[in-house]
Parts: C-alpha cells; sequence; structure tokens
C-alpha cells in the first residue's frame, strides 16, 4: 500500500459511448489504468458505465459487450469519451446521440473521442474550432468533411473540457497525460510500473513515422520526392519533373526507388492516389467522379480500372469503411521486403 495522507474526493463519474465495431483494444487502454488506480487507493476515484444504442455493441473484433441504454444527464456526468472504429458513417447522423452530446457540452461535461468517436463528437458539432488527432487512415476524410475543425496529425490532444487520439497505443499515452493532475505522483508511479510502460509520449508526437520519408535510411532526394508526390495527388507530376526536383534523370531517380523502397517512382505515386480515393470513397459523400479527381484521374474510366486492380471491385462498391471493405493486397504495397 502507498501511504498517502489526504480527503477522499468524490469519484470522477465517466461515461463510455460505444459505438458499433469500436476498438477492443482502445477500450481496454482506458479501462485499465482506471481500474488500477482505484485498486491501489482502495478507493473509487472513478466510476464509468458503458452505454449504447442496443443493449450489446459488439467490437471491431467480434467480442459482445453489455451496455446500458438508459443513459444518465449531464447532471451525472464529468466526462463522456466516445469510442468508434469502423463504420461511422452509419450512425453520425444519429439525433440522439448528437443531442445528448450538445447538452452535456452545453453542461460543461468533458468529451473526449477515440480513435473515430472523434468524428462522432465532431458531426454533432461539439469540436468545432477545436484542434482534434485523426488517426492517419481517416485524415483526409475528416479534414474534407470538417472544415470548421483543425484535424491534426498528433498522437493524442488534451485541451481543456475537449479530448481526442487516434488511437492503438496513443489512448495509454493520453490516459497517463490526462490522469497526471487527477492522481497523486506515486500512483502514477506505480500505475507505470504495473502496465510495465515507463515512457509517455508526447501530445504532438507525429503519427506516420514508419512512412519512408521519415526513413533516416531514405536518401534525402528520395524522401523530398515522395514529400512532393503527397503534396500533389490531385495533379501529379511527371517523372521529368520528378526527377528534376532532385537533379536526377528520370531513368536514375526509377534505379534509386526501385533500390530503396522496391518500386518505379510512378508506381509509388499511383499507390498514394489510390489510397487517397479509397479512402475518401469510405469516409465521405464525396461523389465518385468527385474522389477521382481529388486522386489525379482525368479519366472516370481510368480511374475505374485502376482501382479494381488495386481492390478487386469497382469504386462505387466501395463506400464504407468496414471490416469487410477491400483493403490493399500486402503484395501491392510499395515497400522493399
Amino acid at each position: 500500500m502507498i501511504n498517502t495522507q489526504r480527503t477522499t474526493p468524490a469519484p470522477e463519474r465517466i461515461a463510455i459511448l460505444l459505438m458499433p465495431q469500436f476498438s477492443f483494444a482502445g477500450l481496454g487502454a482506458m479501462l485499465d489504468p482506471l481500474f488500477i488506480i482505484n485498486w491501489l487507493a482502495q478507493e473509487p476515484r472513478f466510476k464509468w458505465q458503458l452505454l449504447g444504442s442496443d443493449a450489446t455493441v459488439a467490437a471491431s473484433n467480434g467480442v459482445p459487450l453489455s451496455v446500458a441504454t438508459e443513459w444518465p444527464t449531464p447532471a451525472e456526468l464529468d466526462s463522456v469519451f466516445v469510442l468508434a472504429s469502423f463504420e461511422t458513417k452509419t450512425y453520425t447522423g444519429d439525433k440522439r446521440i448528437a443531442m445528448w452530446l450538445r447538452q452535456c457540452a452545453a453542461a460543461g461535461v468533458a468529451l473526449g473521442g477515440i480513435e473515430m468517436g472523434s468524428e462522432v463528437l465532431a458531426a454533432a458539432g461539439v469540436f468545432d474550432d477545436h484542434q482534434v488527432a485523426v488517426h492517419w487512415d481517416n485524415l483526409e476524410g475528416f479534414r474534407e468533411l470538417y472544415p470548421r475543425i483543425q484535424a491534426t496529425r498528433d498522437l493524442y490532444r488534451i485541451a481543456g473540457q475537449r479530448l481526442s487520439c487516434a488511437g492503438g497505443t496513443a489512448v495509454l499515452d493520453m490516459m497517463f497525460a490526462w490522469l497526471t493532475p487527477r492522481v497523486e505522483s506515486p500512483y502514477m508511479e506505480e500505475l507505470r510500473n504495473h502496465l510495465l510502460e515507463r515512457r509517455q509520449r508526447r501530445d504532438d508526437s507525429e503519427q506516420l513515422s514508419a512512412a519512408p520519408e521519415h526513413h533516416v535510411e531514405t536518401s534525402a532526394q528520395l524522401r523530398k520526392v515522395i514529400r512532393t508526390m503527397r503534396r500533389t495527388l490531385e495533379a501529379p507530376l511527371s517523372a521529368p519533373a520528378m526527377a528534376a526536383l532532385v537533379g536526377l534523370s528520370p531513368r536514375q531517380l526509377e534505379r534509386r526507388f526501385k533500390a530503396e523502397l522496391g518500386v518505379s517512382p510512378i508506381r509509388y505515386y499511383l499507390w498514394l492516389r489510390i489510397n487517397r480515393a479509397h479512402r475518401l470513397l469510405q469516409q465521405t459523400d464525396l461523389s465518385v467522379a468527385e474522389v477521382a479527381n481529388c486522386a489525379g484521374f482525368g479519366s472516370l474510366e481510368h480511374f475505374s480500372r485502376v482501382y479494381r486492380r488495386f481492390f478487386d471491385c469497382a469504386p462505387s462498391d466501395d463506400r464504407l469503411q468496414s471490416r469487410d471493405a477491400p483493403v490493399v493486397p500486402v503484395r501491392l504495397f510499395p515497400v522493399k521486403r
């Protein structure tokens, strides 16, 4: 037992709203630190309840959880977290959810979004004019849908009564940061010991550190070309123009790409463009023609043909980000193996 002298506070009251196909790992990363602090303190510092629209909500891994369908009033809560991963478009228009979240916001309840739970909060209008950490795979679609929100590549953001987390292992980083001002230092140290995690990444640590342009092994010339590619997906540059950026001939640039990434620069460029199209199709309501234009395809027929080659389906058949939706086959990944 840790010896601390203090007055027992009222427990912090937390509601966790689970959307169908939420991340089971994300929920565990939230709840385990709360449980451990309660256990170490031998008192309920935190009380939480799981909520949902139906009596049972299944996680993305298929595990079902029982939840409460009668939601507490804002006066009964201190914080609300929303967890979502797949098929977010199917419930961002849910009026009951939006109204309840807006009532919580008006009452001063802290609101947090985990992974695509942030989109549920954004759709309710309670994240307007805030910085929001969004998972890299959803960033382009999120920015298209919510221009009033500053979507970032940060791991998580905590700003007053608004919290957001890109998901994955960053949930634990966010929980450490969120708990630190609420819990005595000895308890936090012991929490880290029990979770076997001594580090805590900063909130503004950027995602996608594994992308080739961030590798120290990737040459400076290729890093510059890839960054330019990402900025010009709507109007792709020609091979000679890309090579000229770094003082190489097209043939030299191709040899460099194949040596470092295992693919040609044109193939890598195409992979970036088709993945933008894939995300915009699944995450937004843009038409197929608009998506094709955003990915630099002047011909809808050419776009459809290339899309089928990558995803084995027509673009019009890939309009929802779900567990069963197509993904890029590993054999097509442009990374040298």
